[in-house]
């Protein structure tokens, strides 16, 4: 690969659900920051819940981890009145393309939700050549039939693979990458695994954060229930970023805001305050929900995965990754104001390279990201 592409981080740029939940057939172009819009039930979680268990299975997740954080599991993903077949079998099939030094690679999934769990098919292409295929033989077996491209004096190994998870996450431990074609399979499997695992799903919940937290609790959870701990550090380690922070705080919260600190308490733990002038301090507990989840969504945009609690490939440089949030409701409880200062911020983020975002929004909101230079718009309609 030239110098250009091999600077080039891994990125997923489109979203495919052939079958999942109450979408059929549908492809979703992804940029490095884009929002859903629609109605309740148009299917907006669905696409960020599809994307989550993608990189869970990526990380090396069994399917029924991937699958844990959706309402009802597996059965839940089946499309609506979708039929079982003769032998009483219901799945869903949901796949991403991942642009990158190798160039795009499409990583397809096929996977059995009903009366077992496991995945029934799988495709990895790029190069203009299939790559990676996976195909169940014996129903009776808890594993799949698996080939590879090979391109050597055998053109593909075929092996089996375990049927719970995602066989491109377990080819660097099958292929020895003595061929050029094993090398090709393996750097787009690396591309398809890095570009999926750096995923921070986050969720502010209010009635979480509100309450006192370790000290030590710094790496920030999803649901950011720890941010008082998380402040702290960011505080002393981060201290540009921690700066920037302030200031969109000051943006975004009703109270005057000149700097974000902790107070300790007894037991080692520790709550956060917004420091005001003459030294007055608000908790974070007396903050509305809506200031509270954006002045959480900012730290998570303002930080990384050494602050973030994601699992990143190890064995691949930092500076090779991009960290993708997915932010289910990522406008709920903002006022109009909020709205556009976290907009703005995100997209400022976005355009650095080192982060992409892909949320969910409200109509309203939806019409204002119009305007954000870089922002693009899914709009899934009524």
């Amino acid at each position: 690969m030239d110098a250009a592409n091999a600077l080039q981080r891994p990125a997923v740029t489109e979203l495919r659900l052939s079958a999942f939940k109450s979408h059929r057939n549908a492809v979703f172009p992804l940029g490095p920051l884009t929002l859903f819009r629609g109605a309740s039930g148009s299917g907006k979680s669905s696409a960020l819940q599809a994307y989550e268990a993608l990189a869970r299975l990526a990380g090396g997740d069994s399917l029924d981890e991937a699958l844990a954080p959706v309402a009802g599991g597996a059965g839940a993903c089946v499309p609506h009145n979708a039929r079982p077949d003769a032998q009483g079998r219901r799945g869903f099939r949901i796949g991403c393309t991942v642009e990158g030094p190798v160039g795009p690679v499409r990583l397809d999934v096929a996977v059995q939700a009903e009366p077992e769990l496991r995945v029934v098919g799988e495709r990895l292409t790029g190069s203009g050549r299939t790559l990676l295929s996976t195909a169940l033989r014996d129903p009776g077996l808890p594993r799949v039939e698996a080939s590879w491209h090979t391109a050597g004096s055998v053109p593909v190994t075929r092996a089996p693979l375990p049927d719970d998870r995602l066989g491109t996450a377990l080819l660097p431990l099958r292929v020895a990458g003595k061929t050029a074609g094993q090398r090709l399979v393996l750097d787009a499997a690396e591309q398809v695994v890095v570009a999926l695992r750096s995923v921070f799903a986050c969720d502010p919940r209010p009635e979480l954060m509100r309450t006192p937290v370790a000290a030590r609790d710094g790496r920030l959870r999803g649901a950011c229930d720890n941010v008082a701990a998380v402040l702290g550090r960011t505080g002393s380690e981060c201290v540009t970023r921690h700066a920037l922070l302030v200031t969109a705080a000051e943006a975004g919260c009703r109270a005057e805001v000149e700097g974000l600190a902790v107070q300790g308490l007894e037991g080692g733990l520790v709550r956060a305050v917004l420091a005001g002038k003459a030294g007055t301090t608000t908790p974070l507990e007396r903050l509305g929900d809506g200031e509270l989840r954006y002045l959480a969504l900012c730290l998570v945009l303002l930080t990384g995965p050494g602050v973030l609690a994601v699992d990143p490939a190890a064995e691949v440089l930092p500076a090779r990754q991009v960290l993708t949030v997915l932010a289910d409701g990522f406008d709920r409880c903002l006022d109009p104001r909020q709205a556009r200062e976290l907009l703005g911020l995100a997209a400022r983020m976005c355009e650095r390279g080192h982060i992409r975002l892909v949320g969910t929004v409200r109509g309203e909101v939806g019409e204002t990201a119009h305007e954000v230079a870089g922002a693009s718009m899914v709009d899934l309609g009524a």
